[in-house]
């Protein structure tokens, strides 16, 4: 049995002031677009495969070792500079045996977006492989932070599934999904030209993928 659950958690939930600081920034960027509020969500991932659970999310780092947590990547928060010190840097989680915190909160959830073993088992593979970008900052350039639903979004794409499908619960917006979207096109447009380069080298073509590793 293999899945790939999405559940979709209110900004906040569990904490007031990130909820409250939430509201603030949404109401802002709504006045400037010219639009009603939404409220805002953020997104968690649940992959089970051959037998075990895993939960994927990007958080901030908290004491202990990140080995019992299944950390694989990190990054700074805010600014490259102040990533040296850890409470301006966050964590990416594939945690075998996790649970997504306030899960009980989580609004039109579980959305079960895949039962292919093979997509679940290239969606773990590809998590050590995100990009790492500064989170609230818009590297990308396209008007969206980088965020932990940039995360999800990006690993949705580059997995097969159809990210761009996957709308946040009525009247939600979840901020970051669109820079996840534009990362993944970057990644799959730096992966064409070494496919094409390992093609040529051994006088076959074949069709551009994204490899991964037999790591989890």
């Amino acid at each position: 049995m293999a899945h790939v659950d999405l559940y979709w958690l209110p900004l906040g939930a569990g904490g007031h002031s990130v909820r409250h600081n939430g509201r603030a920034y949404e109401w802002l960027k709504a006045k400037r677009e010219h639009r009603e509020p939404l409220n805002l969500y953020h997104a968690g991932l649940e992959v089970r495969l051959i037998g075990r659970r895993y939960v994927i999310e990007m958080t901030p780092i908290p004491r202990g070792d990140p080995a019992t947590r299944g950390v694989v990547a990190e990054g700074p928060v805010g600014s490259p500079l102040l990533g040296r010190f850890r409470l301006f840097r966050y964590e990416v989680r594939r945690w075998p045996g996790g649970k997504i915190p306030d899960v009980a909160e989580a609004v039109d959830s579980p959305r079960r977006l895949v039962t292919d073993p093979r997509v679940a088992r290239r969606l773990l593979d590809l998590v050590p492989t995100v990009p790492t970008y500064v989170w609230g900052r818009d590297e990308l350039g396209v008007n969206d932070m980088w965020n932990s639903n940039s995360l999800v979004a990006w690993l949705l794409a580059v997995s097969g599934i159809d990210a761009e499908s996957v709308q946040p619960p009525a009247r939600g917006r979840a901020p970051g999904w669109h820079a996840g979207l534009a990362a993944a096109q970057a990644s799959t447009r730096a992966e064409a030209p070494s496919s094409a380069a390992r093609a040529s080298r051994t006088g076959t073509k074949r069709p551009t993928k994204i490899g991964v590793s037999r790591s989890v």
